[in-house]
């Protein structure tokens, strides 16, 4: 069976860092892209960023651009994102995907449960 669990979550300052991480197992997803998604109260699951499978091409949504970073280690399973800057309106649940590529959330079959970041101001 496969399983995303994203870890790294947390409260934070305005101004300050958190990185997620993503373990897969049940799978390999070294050939198959990675993404991360955020979902506020209220509001639909958005995109953050996304990655290919051998980490040479990153996307990324205008909102977090300049201030995250998406990465992957593929011997470990695992995907990463480096939240720096973070301001209030990057609080949400940040959830993992694997299995596809691009923004959308209907692109990937494979998704984690969640993990909180609060941004405090």
């Amino acid at each position: 069976q496969v399983q995303l669990v994203e870890s790294g979550g947390g409260l934070v300052q305005a101004g300050g860092s958190l990185r997620l991480s993503c373990a897969a197992s049940g799978r390999t997803f070294s050939r198959h892209g990675r993404g991360w998604f955020r979902q506020a109260p209220g509001k639909d699951r958005e995109f953050v960023a996304a990655i290919d499978w051998s980490g040479s091409t990153t996307a990324y949504a205008d909102s977090v651009k300049g201030r995250f970073t998406i990465s992957r280690d593929n011997a470990e399973n695992s995907v990463f994102l480096q939240m720096n800057s973070l301001k209030p309106e990057d609080t949400a649940v940040y959830y993992c995907a694997a299995g596809g590529w691009g923004t959308s959330i209907t692109r990937y079959p494979y998704w984690g449960q969640g993990t909180q970041v609060t941004v405090s101001s």
